[in-house]
């Protein structure tokens, strides 16, 4: 027989699962640490359940948990100063490999054109890459982002802009992307 609580958290959190997962990809730009990451959210929201039904809106409130549990976890890290083999090295970790990039109709230009993509996101500040791929693949709005940050809407705003400007940039010093708007 299934406990209650079980029943409950499942029903407020399973919805907002491949949200939450895909955040948590974006966060950490690893597979096995976005699992852990993802895992860890659940493990911690388990814990706060009697806070977590009395929440209209589940999917921001875990959002921000995560995104909370992502920079303890980085300033842990920063602290530690430990040199492992980063798993964003290994073949097989970027966003060509995420769900659903195995489909046959993406070609050979586009998979490099995402693959250019990833590499100009990798070349971008911690706060940008995050703010540009909360907007931009996510769907986030800017006061979602500001919420889930704690950052002030400015200060949201002038990191999107700052982003998207030197992805651009970067994209158009490869080749991948044209100034020109005819192209």
């Amino acid at each position: 027989m299934a406990n209650p609580s079980d029943t409950a958290f499942e029903k407020l959190v399973r919805p907002h699962f491949e949200r939450l997962y895909r955040l948590a990809w974006r966060l950490t730009s690893q597979k096995a640490e976005a699992e852990d990451l993802f895992q860890e959210l659940l493990i911690k929201a388990y814990g706060k359940l009697d806070d977590l039904v009395r929440i209209d809106a589940p999917g921001p409130w875990l959002a921000r948990m995560m995104y909370n549990l992502f920079i303890d976890e980085r300033r842990r890290y920063a602290r530690r100063r430990l040199r492992t083999v980063d798993e964003g090295d290994l073949a097989g970790q970027g966003l060509a490999d995420l769900p659903g990039a195995d489909r046959p109709d993406w070609d050979h230009a586009r998979r490099e054109r995402i693959q250019a993509l990833d590499a100009a996101l990798s070349k971008l500040s911690d706060e940008h890459r995050l703010v540009v791929l909360l907007h931009d693949t996510e769907g986030y709005k800017l006061d979602e982002i500001q919420e889930l940050t704690g950052l002030p809407i400015g200060t949201v705003k002038s990191r999107l802009h700052r982003a998207r400007a030197r992805l651009r940039e970067i994209l158009t010093e490869n080749g991948t992307f044209s100034a020109d708007p005819s192209c």
